[in-house]
């Protein structure tokens, strides 16, 4: 029933926000040496890794680290990627990712391929055990604040009391936090 639900409002998001998506994509290309869409290294369900599409936001020389993890982040943003980030437009492209299946609506964030600690505590919580989501139980909790303990805490807590009903909830205050840049710290 839910990867169902995902390949439908995939597919209906797809085609009513493919003409923001392309308007998006010419402006990153516009604004910074490039392509317009990033393709990440991530670790999915079971910790395979699949390669998770993104509107770039940062210079095409910065490293693949958690932004956190960057001295300066807001050096490393392109033009646009700080508007980008804020609204969560860079997120877009990620439709793709649940289409073909790497991806759900709801579910922890896909961890960057080199965050060991973070793929060792969720494989220790059997969190590695969900497909990672556009959004996610942490993600309403705290997004780039928590620390990497707290996050693996609210997936957690997501594995336990997973339902259509929780990630109904779970979707709607994620577009209550996009509408207020809730959360975004970089």
């Amino acid at each position: 029933m839910k990867r169902l639900f995902d390949f439908s409002l995939a597919l209906i998001l797809s085609i009513l926000l493919l003409p923001i998506l392309l308007f998006l994509m010419l402006v990153v290309k516009l604004s910074s040496p490039g392509p317009a869409i990033y393709w990440s290294d991530r670790v999915g369900k079971n910790n395979v890794v699949f390669r998770m599409a993104k509107l770039r936001t940062m210079k095409i020389d910065t490293p693949a680290v958690a932004t956190h993890l960057l001295a300066d982040p807001s050096s490393q943003l392109t033009p646009v990627g700080g508007f980008l980030r804020k609204s969560s437009l860079d997120e877009l492209p990620q439709l793709w990712n649940i289409l073909v299946g790497d991806m759900s609506f709801v579910g922890p964030r896909p961890a960057l391929f080199n965050q060991a600690d973070l793929i060792a505590l969720r494989t220790q919580a059997g969190v590695d055990r969900l497909s990672p989501g556009l959004t996610g139980w942490a993600q309403l909790n705290g997004r780039d604040e928590l620390s990497i303990n707290e996050k693996v805490k609210f997936d957690y807590d997501y594995l336990r009391h997973r339902n259509f009903l929780f990630d109904m909830k779970i979707i709607w205050l994620t577009a209550v936090q996009v509408a207020k840049a809730k959360g975004v710290s970089h």
